[in-house]
């Protein structure tokens, strides 16, 4: 009867401890096979291979010493040679294990101590394997925990089953906690470190906005209404633009609800942060005249290749739409992902003035023309000799005051000026060492072979292995603020498709890649 009781007391010690730590129960079975043998080879001496076996149904335990057959016997207490193995077991082989049964052993206190720390160490391994996988499939969702503790300004919240932290800076600014109180916040990240899985929360996530609106708006839980892009300056102001595919919703005022009750609600819990909502647009001119509201917008000039955004506004809508300490167009930035540039009328004038004077001062000397015939041509449109160069005669000659002699002259003056430009430029292009092949290349001019021979592209192996980015450049943006990188050519407005065209050829030219395999890869994307 004793022999069954302690069977019985093995699973009902197996069973509590999964219970109370949610893990499987055959993980602590496991854990306390380990202890036992650890214990055992205490008992039968280290260098004995033992294995224990509970039966998770009876809990009877057994014990086996391990032998692995060998032709030469060194360690007698781990190995057997295959005659004596056979006399056991005639079925035996080199390199098999056979099993000896050993007699039940009485736990020593020492014994009994390492057994328990071998069962608390692996039981704490299954436990943070537990919470790592449980919370690691949540990364996007809002969950809800009691301040534990407060350290450095870190927010340690208990979530039932396991511990997270905010960290200070992913706060709401002046927002405090104290032991006890409840929190919501939004899981970002979850990471196995040493002392376990580590569950970083945040109040400042943009998500957290978003998980905040679907969990007010039923509109958004359905999928009927969708969130497209958010911008926060966490705990003062924060915009997020809304989109809908139902003509008969109207998805700026499902977000706001019957008298701002729904958006009222977030504001609650993001400490009175002031949300404005707009609605999307794909046309990227009236998607920033809506997310620079309550300013109003004269004209806006669009740079698609740069990303970046001129705004005209009025002389007493300047501050409303830069808005305090840049916060309103900083916020309409980080929600259209352009970058925005704010002018007054007066210094729209002025920059067209001085871009003015300085294509015509650029036709003075270029074309040797008086300044009357040079701010003609600057009036009419021409930006650069190129213009001129290249266009129609007749393009010329329809300007009022010029026949088709003076047009024709002008046109050559160009043609001329080019020239003599090319020559110097190729001149410095040699003294660069850059090779001719790279004239090979479509697209490639004198110009831009001098650019990129001062950044050391001198032929087509080097072309070849440059990116998109180091021709055309890139932007970052980090928390609202757009920092650019220019390109080797980016002086010269080439787009990135262009850019990455030009690259192909020479990755061909230089044998990387074949126009075959090209051909392929284009046509396996255009199936997925």
């Amino acid at each position: 009867m004793s022999v069954s009781a302690n069977r019985l007391e093995l699973l009902q010690i197996a069973d509590a401890v999964a219970r109370e730590k949610s893990i499987d129960r055959l993980i602590v079975i496991d854990a306390m096979q380990d202890a036992i043998q650890k214990a055992a080879r205490s008992r039968y001496g280290a260098e004995t291979e033992v294995k224990a076996e509970i039966n998770p149904k009876t809990g009877e335990l057994s014990l086996w010493r391990l032998l692995e057959i060998v032709e030469n016997v060194e360690e007698p207490a781990r190995q057997i040679d295959l005659a004596g193995a056979k006399q056991k077991s005639p079925d035996a082989e080199l390199g098999q294990y056979i099993s000896e049964p050993l007699p039940p052993i009485e736990f020593g206190r020492i014994a009994a101590q390492s057994a328990k720390q071998v069962i608390v160490q692996k039981v704490r391994d299954a436990e943070r394997e537990r919470m790592f996988n449980e919370y690691f499939d949540r990364i996007g969702e809002i969950v809800n925990g009691t301040v534990k503790r407060v350290e450095y300004g870190n927010v340690i919240v208990d979530l039932g089953r396991g511990e997270a932290i905010i960290r200070r800076d992913e706060l709401i600014p002046r927002e405090t906690f104290r032991y006890g109180d409840r929190v919501r916040a939004y899981i970002y990240d979850v990471r196995r470190e040493q002392r376990g899985p580590q569950i970083f929360l945040s109040r400042t996530h943009p998500q957290f906005m978003a998980k905040l609106f679907m969990q007010e708006v039923p509109e958004i839980y359905d999928g009927i209404i969708t969130i497209r892009s958010i911008a926060r300056d966490p705990g003062s102001r924060a915009k997020i633009a809304v989109t809908t595919n139902d003509s008969s919703i109207d998805p700026v005022g499902a977000c706001v609800g019957m008298r701002g009750s729904r958006v009222q609600a977030v504001v609650a819990e993001l400490q009175d942060e002031k949300i404005d909502i707009i609605p999307w647009t794909d046309n990227i001119a009236d998607l920033v005249v809506a997310a620079l509201q309550p300013a109003e917008v004269s004209k806006i000039v669009l740079d698609e290749q740069a990303e970046k955004i001129e705004v005209v506004a009025l002389d007493d809508q300047l501050s409303l739409a830069i808005g305090r300490r840049g916060q309103n167009v900083r916020l309409a930035s980080q929600l259209v992902g352009w970058d925005i540039d704010i002018l007054t009328e007066h210094e729209e004038s002025e920059r067209r003035n001085k871009e003015f004077n300085e294509r015509s001062e650029l036709f003075i000397k270029a074309l040797d023309v008086d300044e009357i015939l040079a701010q003609l041509l600057a009036s009419e449109g021409f930006t650069s000799v190129e213009d001129l160069a290249y266009i129609e005669i007749e393009e010329i000659a329809s300007i009022h005051g010029l026949d088709n002699d003076t047009a024709s002259e002008i046109q050559n003056r160009a043609l001329e000026y080019l020239k003599a430009k090319e020559v110097e430029l190729d001149k410095e292009r040699v003294e660069l060492e850059v090779k001719d092949e790279l004239f090979e290349i479509d697209g490639l001019n004198v110009a831009m072979l001098v650019a990129l021979g001062k950044e050391d592209v001198k032929n087509i192996e080097d072309f070849a292995g440059c990116a998109a980015d180091d021709l055309v450049g890139w932007v970052e943006r980090n928390d609202g603020e757009v920092k650019r990188y220019e390109g080797y050519l980016s002086s010269f407005e080439i787009s990135r498709e262009e850019a990455e065209n030009m690259i192909m050829q020479a990755r061909i030219k230089a044998g990387w890649i074949s126009e075959e395999e090209l051909k392929a890869e284009e046509e396996e994307e255009v199936e997925q």
